[in-house]
């Protein structure tokens, strides 16, 4: 019987002992070749088409130099944007939005130069950098597009730049803030929203106009969020104002512990404070309404400042019910700032009938960014790269810059004239006029466009106030 059961402890061992060495070897077996399943959809005019596609390595970039090698085929423009998790969600479909609205627009005027079609492939990057690196590989090397627009998030932007200019194809980033998107000063790249230091920088004055003497910066473990904390930091601190950075990892749900951290911080902190959100898309919600649940914010001792998609107010109220009094960024026109503008009151009109609200900042700069990349391929009535970049830097003053929704585009520094020693090197390639302002809601369930514009000073729509306490009304009700 001993023996029995000898035998078997032997045998059951022996077995438990192959599986994990299997187990093991499969682990450590190199992968030859990995394919990566990604979703495209192909807008065709109004079509909008969903494939499934299975990416491959490809040798190089594949799309036609000239209009006679397209012969009878579309111009394909490929946008990266973020459509599912951890990525802003909400950003990415916004943007989608408004590109489809471009490409309508094109293709119902005859097409480029008023005979090409133009088709857009959208790559969900997710907004990580490694889904960044795949989707612009897989949009020029396998599906040929001409140039790229878009992007939401910085991290997968940052990537995306080295493939861009790795395979020399030209790209206008439509909503990237880090520093070294531009920095870089790849000839490739071009970018129409702000850099991180020019959003620090008007953080920091508004903060100071408000009179803040201290500012908790809650920012996300990325590459926007760590170097826009450091940014803003280093600006509040040239204008005397104290401030500790707080960060957190991108998607994460729970913020109890580092809430709680950060009342115990202000304990001892006098006068006006501030809560600064550099958390970006949905996971923004979630620290906003357990900040106001907890009490840290908003309160008449602390300014709470939400993260821009706050201006999404649909959203907004619905998963910060208690975002009552908080502020917010909007890079970006406001509706009265539109109102001048024939392409920005049909994009405005088409944008609302899609989706029933004013666009937001990144809806605008998709389509603008988009539109300039045609504009550019019309001017250099060619395919070439170095013709579309060379028509993109012409573009290199007031006087030479495109009108489109968002304002009057022109980037004063590139190949031809470098950028000079007493300016920062993301000014390459840099739209350098964007608007920065400050938006609060003073009433449960108010759209962004019914919100108060509390600063700068010129835009103001409220009165003369920079900060609405909470349970009072602005001076001028609008």
């Amino acid at each position: 019987m001993r023996k029995s059961v000898l035998v078997f402890l032997l045998t059951a061992v022996s077995m438990l002992l192959l599986v994990a060495c299997a187990q093991q070897q499969q682990t450590e077996a190199p992968q030859v070749v990995e394919k990566t399943v990604v979703v495209t959809q192909v807008v065709e005019q109004e079509k909008v088409v969903t494939q499934v596609v299975e990416v491959t390595p490809v040798a190089g970039r594949c799309a036609p130099t000239s209009f006679d090698e397209l012969g009878d085929n579309a111009i394909k423009i490929g946008v990266p944007i973020p459509l599912s998790a951890p990525g802003s969600v909400t950003g990415g479909r916004a943007m989608q939005t408004a590109v489809n609205i471009a490409v309508k627009e094109v293709n119902d005027a005859g097409g480029v130069l008023g005979k090409y079609p133009v088709d857009v492939v959208f790559y969900d990057t997710s907004g990580l950098p490694e889904r960044g690196t795949a989707g612009m590989e897989y949009l020029i090397t396998s599906e040929c597009v001409v140039a790229v627009v878009g992007e939401y998030h910085s991290a997968a932007g940052l990537t995306e730049k080295e493939v861009a200019n790795k395979y020399h194809v030209p790209v206008i980033f439509a909503e990237t803030w880090n520093d070294d998107i531009t920095a870089s000063q790849y000839p490739e790249v071009f970018r129409i929203a702000p850099a991180s230091s020019m959003v620090a920088q008007a953080d920091a004055k508004y903060l100071s106009d408000v009179g803040v003497s201290f500012v908790a910066i809650v920012a996300e473990n990325t590459d926007y969020g760590v170097p826009a904390s450091e940014q803003t930091k280093e600006r509040l601190a040239a204008l005397g104002i104290d401030s500790e950075t707080y960060l957190a990892e991108q998607g994460t749900q729970e913020f109890g512990a580092l809430i709680a951290k950060i009342q115990e911080d202000m304990k001892d902190k006098e006068g006006l404070k501030a809560v600064l959100v550099l958390i970006t898309g949905e996971t923004s919600y979630n620290f906003e309404q357990q900040a106001a649940e907890q009490g840290l914010m908003p309160r008449e001792d602390v300014v709470g400042i939400a993260n821009q998609v706050a201006y999404n107010a649909d959203e907004f109220w619905q998963n910060v019910p208690d975002g009552n009094y908080y502020a917010f960024r909007r890079v970006g026109v406001v509706p009265a700032l539109t109102k001048d503008n024939p392409v920005a009151t049909a994009f405005v009109e088409a944008y609302e009938k899609e989706l029933g609200r004013f666009p937001e900042s990144y809806a605008f700069e998709a389509y603008d960014a988009f539109m300039l990349m045609v504009k550019a391929i019309e001017k250099a009535n060619s395919l070439d790269p170095d013709a579309i970049i060379a028509a993109l830097e012409s573009f290199d003053s007031p006087e030479n810059g495109v009108q489109l929704a968002q304002g009057l585009y022109y980037f004063p520094y590139g190949t031809k004239n470098p950028v000079p020693d007493d300016q920062p090197a993301w000014m390459w390639h840099q739209w350098p006029d964007p608007a920065v302002l400050f938006l609060q809601y003073w009433q449960e369930g108010q759209s962004a466009e019914e919100a108060c514009v509390v600063w700068p000073k010129q835009y103001q729509t409220c009165g003369d106030t920079y900060w609405i306490p909470p349970g009072t009304e602005p001076p001028v009700t609008p």
